[in-house]
């Protein structure tokens, strides 16, 4: 008789462990990574257009346990960003049903940007001037280029590196300052503006400046010292 019973108790068995998997009909892990996806996508391009960006991107979504089981959705899924506002590097994205059976799970990603940079074609020792031989445009992934980047070659050309710079390093604006266009020890004309009324004397540059830049500089008449501006080569403006 118990012999009988055995395939029917195999039956059972086996059903038994089908059954769960059967029953369940929740929300997929593919349907979220999907949403996730989709939706990171689109926001990227939105990103780019309206920011006038021109880049390369990849979208990753990050990795959800198998575990995991969420209720059916009678609604399509709905995404948001969370962090950070603008979608590049890391970012997380909330994933929620809003139907009758509403949840939300948080989805880790990551984008990348992909743009043409300034980068060093050699080593660049420090107080350098850059020539258009020592750099050159290269695709890096501008979300890991912390200290910023440079776009433009001739923004570059003729600028002072204030720090030595590596063979195909990115050159970053706080790498760069303009030379100076009044050096200390320079015989400047000293121009101070009142109105429309201009005075210009005779003075002495005290340390080095780019243009825009304030310096020391002596009035050579009365000795006096004062902060002027350096507006070209021996030109320096203050106003009275």
């Amino acid at each position: 008789m118990a012999e009988r019973n055995l395939p029917s108790k195999f039956f059972l068995l086996c059903l038994s462990l089908f059954l769960p998997s059967l029953a369940w009909a929740g929300t997929s892990i593919d349907q979220i990574i999907d949403t996730a996806q989709s939706f990171l996508e689109q926001e990227t391009k939105n990103y780019l257009t309206n920011s006038n960006i021109e880049a390369r991107y990849e979208v990753s979504i990050g990795r959800l346990d198998s575990r995991l089981r969420m209720a059916a959705c009678d609604q399509a899924l709905s995404a948001s960003l969370e962090n950070p506002q603008q979608p590049t590097g890391r970012v997380t994205l909330r994933i929620r049903c809003d139907g009758s059976a509403p949840w939300s799970i948080f989805v880790p990603a990551q984008v990348n940007l992909y743009r043409d940079v300034v980068v060093a074609t050699r080593p660049i020792k420090r107080n350098t001037i850059i020539q258009a031989k020592d750099i050159s445009l290269a695709e890096r992934d501008v979300g890991n280029l912390k200290q910023g980047y440079l776009l433009s070659l001739d923004s570059v050309i003729g600028s002072l590196a204030t720090r030595g710079l590596q063979h195909d390093q990115v050159v970053s604006p706080n790498q760069l300052r303009q030379p100076a266009t009044v050096k200390r020890g320079d015989q400047v004309v000293i121009s101070a503006l009142s109105g429309s009324v201009r005075v210009r004397m005779p003075g002495e540059a005290l340390s080095d400046g780019a243009i825009g830049e304030q310096i020391r500089v002596r009035n050579i008449r009365s000795q006096r010292i004062i902060h002027a501006r350096v507006t070209a080569p021996g030109q320096v403006e203050v106003a009275m």
